[in-house]
Formats: structure tokens, C-alpha cells, sequence
């Protein structure tokens, strides 16, 4: 099973670890968070796994170079610029091969305990071009879902903004929090590539790709209702994976 781990962000939230180091070697519990995350995906049936690179890519290029994890892992290389979530995405579509087989797609700096294997078996069951992974896990930023699960919109809730403009959700309709954990076909991403090109730009989040897809890209979630889950971009949710790992004495969730 194909997977894709995007690990090219500047972590500025991070300053000053990410100064002088690319955010995806952040350790926590002395394991760096790329580590962490390949693992996972290796343990859970993924054996080729992409990574796209841009802060200090030659550290993460040296990384990868220098330990074995026992699965394929090569680079998408964004060091000349970045592309965001969505453009880096689309460059990276070149490695993926020409099967067929959907890819899962995982930020780096996510710590959960997602059930990564079975979420790939949700989704293929479900029919769905593209599966968002969520939870109802307290968040500024949620996505809005119909009765049947299918995405809707985007709300902000400090400024109440609605993604597309003048959204009206249903009465049916239900919020949850974005994981960063998704799964794409590859005709899902052949729209990526026409939205790009349509839309002239390179680089972009991945975000507004969801929020303007064709209709006939069926787009939806798959809701665990008690997920853990520590985004470690901010330094007070890294302490608090320390803490976690520290009291755990695990490598993982």
C-alpha cells in the first residue's frame, strides 16, 4: 500500500528547534516525529511511502539515507520552493506509480491512534473518491458534513467564516475536526492536477482543492469517535507529547 507524508513545512511555530532543523525530525520521547509517523505506517501494512522535503531537506535527505526502516521511502524534493499542502501533493503524484491502489496521505507532525490499516479498508468500502479522516476533538476549525457523511463546507469558529462563501448547512448537518489524515483515489488526484492547471497555481492548500472539487469527486469522512490525536506543531502540544510519552513508556500510542 502506497503512502505519502508531507514533512516540507517551515514549523515556525516551532522556532527555534526549526531555525536550524526541518520540523519532521522534531523528537518526542527521543524518536524523531518522521520516524514516528513511517513506522506507523509500516507497522500498519504501508510499504511505499513518499516524503516531500524543503526546510533544511538535506537533513531529512540524510535521515532517510541513513536508517533502514524496512519499507520503500523516497523524496518528493520541494526544495527550490515550496508547494503547500496541495501543490506538494501533486508534485509527489509522480512517485506514486501507475497502479491504481488509493494513497494515503499523513502529516508529520500527527501523533494518533488512528487504525491506519482499517481506515484504508473504510474507505475502499465506502466507494468514496476521497476519505477525510475526523473525530469530535475540540477545535477552532471544523468541517461540515451532511447526513450521509459527505463534506459540505468549512467553519471557522473564532470568526464564524464559511467556506464556500454563503454555505447554508442543514439542520441535518454535523461539524467535525480534521485530523490531517486522508485517503485519495487516483482519479481524485487527477482532478487535483486539473484543478491546479484550470486554476493556473502550483501552490496550494489542499484545503481549497476539497472545498471546490467537481461533484462527481464524492468526498467524505470517516468519524472516530475517540481518537487521540497531538498536533505537535505548537510548542505547548509538544510538551504535552513529551508528557504523554514520558508517562507511557511506549513508542507510540
Amino acid at each position: 500500500m502506497k503512502a505519502f507524508i508531507l514533512a516540507a513545512g517551515l514549523g515556525t511555530r516551532l522556532k527555534p528547534w526549526t531555525d536550524s532543523h526541518p520540523k519532521a525530525l522534531v523528537p518526542v520521547g527521543g524518536i524523531p516525529m518522521l520516524e514516528r509517523v513511517i513506522l506507523r505506517l509500516r507497522d500498519n501494512g504501508f510499504n511505499d511511502i513518499v516524503v516531500n522535503v524543503h526546510h533544511f531537506s538535506d537533513q531529512i535527505i540524510s535521515f532517510l539515507a541513513n536508517n533502514d526502516f524496512g519499507v520503500t521511502v523516497r523524496l518528493s524534493d520541494e526544495s527550490d520552493r515550496l508547494l503547500d499542502t496541495g501543490g506538494g501533493l501533486l508534485k509527489a503524484s509522480e512517485l506514486f506509480g501507475n497502479d491504481q491502489g488509493p494513497v494515503f496521505v499523513h502529516n508529520v507532525d500527527i501523533l494518533s491512534d488512528a487504525p491506519l490499516n482499517d481506515l484504508m479498508r473504510q474507505h475502499k468500502e465506502s466507494g468514496r473518491d476521497i476519505s477525510l479522516v475526523t473525530s469530535p476533538r475540540d477545535s477552532s476549525r471544523k468541517l461540515i458534513f451532511g447526513p450521509d457523511g459527505t463534506l459540505e463546507g468549512w467553519h471557522n469558529l473564532i470568526t464564524e467564516e464559511y467556506r464556500p462563501a454563503g454555505i447554508k448547512p442543514s439542520p441535518d448537518s454535523h461539524e467535525s475536526a480534521f485530523s490531517g489524515i486522508y485517503i485519495m483515489e487516483r482519479n481524485a488526484i487527477s482532478a487535483l492536477g486539473h484543478f491546479a492547471e484550470v486554476s493556473r497555481i502550483d501552490k496550494f492548500p489542499i484545503m481549497d482543492f476539497f472545498l471546490s472539487a467537481p461533484p462527481d469527486i464524492n468526498i467524505g469522512e470517516i468519524r472516530l469517535e475517540a481518537l487521540n490525536l497531538i498536533d505537535i506543531g505548537k510548542p505547548e502540544t509538544l510538551l504535552k507529547a513529551e508528557s504523554l510519552f514520558r508517562d507511557l513508556g511506549t513508542k507510540n500510542f
